[in-house]
């Protein structure tokens, strides 16, 4: 095990030297996504329209904001990881769409997700409850899309600083702590 501080967006370098049970923290751009974005997503890109948003070798969160927009705008005061499992259906084909470097979220992925994940991405698993901690690593929100799904379904573009405690639970190479 080791402890690894990563600028995003993750290179295919860095990717294949992440290892089950290292421990990993992320500074840079990342894209909170839930179910109904991740269905979305599919389903606009299939109908041959563009993203208003670029995943390209991106990072997406599973995780379910508590947000409020103010007078300076938006500001996220509490988020914690999802339950990934719920994204099984949708997350092979995003990985291969976009080239998604990284999923972070909680309990785990689906061996068609983590066959998916070979050679080109890895699943980051962070512990539940952190929320404090958490939104304290958020900088900026960049941008919140698709804001008719609503405030805890929409798409988030964070800017993070050492985002983490994480833990590689399944790595490019198919190997799992599940």
């Amino acid at each position: 095990m080791k402890i690894k501080k990563v600028n995003l967006p993750l290179t295919n370098q860095q990717i294949e030297k992440l290892k089950v049970r290292d421990i990993v923290y992320l500074s840079g751009t990342i894209f909170i996504a839930r179910d109904k974005a991740h269905k979305r997503i599919l389903e606009f890109t299939e109908k041959g329209n563009n993203l208003p948003f670029d995943l390209t070798n991106g990072t997406i969160f599973h995780a379910g904001p508590l947000a409020k927009k103010e007078k300076k705008g938006w500001k996220i005061f509490g988020i914690g990881p999802t339950t990934s499992s719920r994204m099984n259906f949708f997350t092979p084909g995003i990985i291969k769409k976009f080239k998604i470097h990284a999923v972070i979220g909680k309990g785990g992925m689906s061996k068609d997700v983590a066959n998916a994940m070979k050679n080109s991405c890895v699943y980051l698993a962070m512990t539940g409850g952190c929320s404090a901690t958490t939104t304290e690593k958020i900088k900026k929100i960049k941008k919140i899309y698709w804001q008719d799904l609503g405030s805890a379904e929409a798409v988030y573009e964070l800017e993070v600083e050492k985002l983490g405690p994480l833990i590689v639970a399944i790595d490019s190479k198919g190997k799992t702590l599940y």
